[in-house]
């Protein structure tokens, strides 16, 4: 199976950069996943923007989960209703059958151990939010029944995606909670965004993690579920 993923265009910041990445992408993947931050500040008319690059090319399911450039309901809302050919996942898991295989994915915009100070000073109860979001996405991923397990969570699930980063940042980015429950619950991989100059792939155990941010690839990131969920020696170099 062939997934092609990618966030943080934050169009119409990168806009013209992933058109010209769109144009030069030659596969055809079965599945494409949109991992947050497509547009800059809540901008909406630009997430339509964003698929019709995609309109005619990609043919296959389009799901999506949102970033904290998407954030608040009213956003989330308009930008449903005006990409109906898109598959929002807010703290939701959704099962697709590609192939001979199901797939089961779930989507979040994920949690950060530290809230930004916009977020302490202007989301009441933040840190519980991020807390009970981690027992969400552990348990929507514990019921799944499916050949293969996706998590697409915007925020970096693991500090070693981080990694390039300014250390101090991390808190941040993204939150290490987050391991525990892929060490637990296996997804056969994980898809995230948000960390602009992080690693492009980390493990946790043995869950392989792609950092899909248009701003660090620089192009559709095209991943092979028969070659390149397996560990390597890189994973054990870690």
């Amino acid at each position: 199976m062939l997934i092609a993923a990618v966030s943080d265009i934050h169009s119409p910041r990168f806009f013209d950069q992933y058109v010209k990445a769109v144009e030069d992408l030659q596969e055809k993947p079965d599945l494409f996943l949109l991992s947050g931050d497509i547009i800059y500040h809540g901008r909406v008319e630009e997430y339509q923007k964003a698929y019709n690059v995609l309109f005619g090319k990609i043919t296959c399911p389009i799901i999506a989960c949102f970033g904290n450039e998407e954030h608040g309901q009213e956003t989330k809302m308009l930008i449903e209703n005006q990409n109906p050919d898109i598959k929002f996942l807010d703290d939701e898991s959704l099962v697709l059958e590609i192939g001979s295989k199901s797939v089961g994915i779930v989507g979040s915009i994920g949690s950060l151990d530290r809230p930004t100070f916009w977020q302490r000073n202007n989301i009441p109860g933040i840190y519980e939010i991020y807390k009970n979001r981690v027992e969400t996405v552990e348990k929507l991923l514990a019921d799944l029944k499916t050949d293969m397990k996706i998590l697409l969570i915007h925020y970096a699930p693991t500090y070693k995606i981080m990694e390039g980063e300014n250390p101090q940042a991390y808190p941040e980015l993204g939150s290490r909670a987050y391991e525990r429950v892929i060490i637990e619950q296996k997804p056969n991989l994980v898809i995230t965004g948000h960390s602009h100059k992080g690693r492009k792939e980390a493990w946790v155990d043995t869950v392989p993690v792609f950092n899909v941010a248009f701003p660090l690839n620089r192009q559709i990131v095209v991943i092979d579920t028969e070659k390149d969920l397996k560990p390597g020696l890189e994973k054990f170099l870690e």
